[in-house]
């Protein structure tokens, strides 16, 4: 198992932490886990170690030192201490930083939310409308007029099959 830090050397030193009834843990070579100073095991903090990862030490050179969110006032190190940010204009004060951070822990930095299914294929019968739309008005801009009726063909047929449910 490789070093979640340096990703060079072997992990020798296991962590996990409970938080939020979710186990979360950190595997750290001996350097690494020397650099972070985790000789004292009542003293960590899984967020405080994350933050090490690279948002940290970002978001203090993009500040010169201490940033502070300019809505709630929350800064960087009670960030680190309780691992959660203070408000939503905190995601833009520290963005630089917690982007590095978010890719590492997520799929990616855009929350998608969880869509029924029901609605799932509405939505998917919308998108298509939109985009034959756009192509429609391309085909019509380039005066293809045979690409134009079928598109148009094709459009009204996605629009009679939702049953009412999608309206242009």
């Amino acid at each position: 198992m490789v070093c979640m830090i340096c990703k060079q050397n072997e992990a020798k030193v296991h962590l996990t932490q409970m938080i939020e009834g979710k186990i979360k843990k950190v595997d750290l070579c001996e350097e690494c886990s020397k650099a972070k100073g985790f000789d004292d095991p009542t003293g960590f903090n899984l967020a405080d170690l994350l933050l090490g990862l690279g948002a940290s030490q970002e978001v203090a050179q993009a500040a010169g030192g201490e940033t502070k969110c300019s809505v709630c006032g929350f800064t960087q190190a009670a960030f680190k201490k309780s691992g959660r940010l203070g408000c939503a204009g905190c995601y833009t004060c520290f963005g630089e930083g917690l982007e590095g951070l978010l890719k590492t822990m997520h799929k990616g930095t855009r929350h998608l939310g969880k869509v029924p299914q029901s609605l799932r294929q509405g939505r998917a019968a919308q998108e298509r409308i939109a985009l034959l739309q756009k192509q429609l008005a391309q085909a019509i801009h380039t005066e293809n007029f045979e690409e134009a009726a079928r598109l148009r063909d094709e459009l009204k047929a996605l629009k009679e099959g939702g049953g009412g449910v999608l309206t242009a």
